[in-house]
């Protein structure tokens, strides 16, 4: 992905033979959408956008005029390099708008560049890094995705007993073939469970390039008889899928975390910063952690997040401060998974931080360690909520995020995880199955 104008793009689909473009977006939950259109129809879609039917789209369905334009967003084009090499098939990312052009405000691509911009007008850019974890699990005889694999690798591991190394490999080479930078990826603890790091980034490129790198996953490993799945926790026994996020505050071409007086610690800004997140993560956690499953993750004993602490190596804190240093300074979140929508999750987490900065809200460590002002009373640790109910409680009472996410998108989002987390309540499980039909 790069920058382009319109006669480059038209250039380069006549060149490469393309014949079919996906215009893709994205709904209020994360999922990617799309509609393909023809070569043919390009120049049109490039001048005017094409209108889609909301009718039934998350985030849309329920507006008076649910006719909606995609504009595509130029330099995000991409050819997709696992389709056909004749007639091939290239996408672009889409802003959706009102039909006379203005954005519309509940698209979650808006409004991640509504609170990056907004950070732009106070001299910041925001550089993110996320560490996307999944799993790939065998299929059954009809192709149905199941939880099984027949590998029993670990942290790090490499092949024969890494059986995913060869589909990690792929989904690799066909990210750089889309210009989406990897720095490294990897056998995750958990067997069949993998990692791929990008290449840090600006904010929202970043969240581009995550949507990109789920449709990349999901694509390759089924091409390799798997199947890829970010769900969060698939397994009760091995640890989790998370997202962690590391975050960097530049201002003047100058990373804002640095501590000019001391490199070895972080600046009075980048505690801030921390606490701001600490401060905001309940009412964040619908939606950094916006499923069902996303909670059973969230459990002490498997290397997730529980405590709202900051700490340099305790696994049980939501804040996690690396030892790069320099540039390279950052504050690692551990909390989000990729279930979650990351262009809401972006926006949540960088408004967090701004407000910590704007306040001047200062953390606590994790128990155990010093707290940041000698003042400070740490014997009491807060944690994160237990379930969707109990994040979704703090959700709707806060009037931070429907600020930060609009109130009528607050509303929808949060009406449609209560019918969720009712569907969970009204299921009746193995577990009780198990436990209680024979006895009972």
């Amino acid at each position: 992905m790069g920058k382009y104008t319109r006669e480059e793009i038209l250039q380069m689909a006549e060149e490469e033979d393309v014949e079919f473009i996906r215009l893709q977006f994205t709904d209020m939950f994360g999922t990617l959408k799309n509609i393909a259109i023809t070569a043919r129809e390009l120049p049109r879609a490039l001048d005017r956008g094409c209108v889609v039917d909301g009718f039934l789209i998350a985030g849309i369905a329920g507006e008076k005029n649910p006719d909606m334009y995609l504009k595509p967003d130029l330099d995000t084009f991409a050819i997709l390099p696992w389709r056909p090499q004749q007639g091939k098939v290239a996408r672009l990312l889409c802003d959706i708008c009102y039909p006379d052009g203005t954005p519309y405000e509940r698209s979650p691509r808006y409004i991640l560049d509504k609170i990056a911009s907004q950070a732009k007008k106070k001299g910041y850019t925001c550089l993110v890094d996320p560490e996307c974890e999944f799993f790939l699990f065998h299929t059954d005889d009809n192709g149905v995705p199941t939880t099984v694999t027949h590998e029993k690798a670990g942290y790090l591991d490499i092949s024969p007993v890494d059986l995913g190394e060869n589909a990690r490999r792929d989904i690799v080479l066909n990210l750089e073939d889309m210009g989406i930078e990897v720095e490294s990826s990897h056998h995750e603890t958990a067997p069949a469970q993998h990692e791929v790091d990008f290449k840090y980034g600006e904010v929202r490129k970043m969240a581009d390039r995550i949507m990109s790198f789920k449709m990349t996953v999901r694509t390759i490993a089924k091409r390799h008889g798997l199947h890829a799945t970010f769900m969060p926790k698939p397994r009760s026994e091995v640890n989790g899928s998370g997202m962690h996020i590391h975050f960097s505050l530049f201002k003047d071409g100058k990373n804002v975390f640095v501590n000019p007086d001391n490199p070895q610690e972080l600046s009075e800004e980048a505690y801030y910063f921390v606490g701001g997140l600490l401060a905001h993560s309940k009412e964040m956690a619908a939606i950094t952690n916006p499923i069902v499953n996303s909670y059973k993750r969230l459990v002490p004993g498997y290397e997730a997040p529980t405590e709202l602490t900051w700490t340099k190596n305790n696994q049980n804190s939501l804040v996690r401060i690396p030892a790069s240093r320099g540039l390279e300074t950052r504050i690692e979140l551990r909390s989000p998974d990729a279930a979650a929508n990351p262009y809401l999750v972006f926006a949540v987490c960088l408004a967090a931080g701004l407000d910590g900065l704007d306040k001047k809200i200062l953390p606590h460590k994790a128990l155990g360690e010093e707290p940041v002002q000698e003042d400070q009373d740490c014997s009491e640790v807060d944690h994160l909520p237990e379930n969707l109910n109990e994040a979704l409680g703090y959700f709707e009472q806060s009037e931070w995020i429907s600020k930060i996410l609009g109130k009528e998108f607050c509303e929808e989002y949060a009406a449609a995880k209560r019918k969720e987390w009712l569907r969970y309540t009204r299921e009746i499980s193995a577990w009780e199955i198990e436990e209680y039909l024979y006895r009972i």
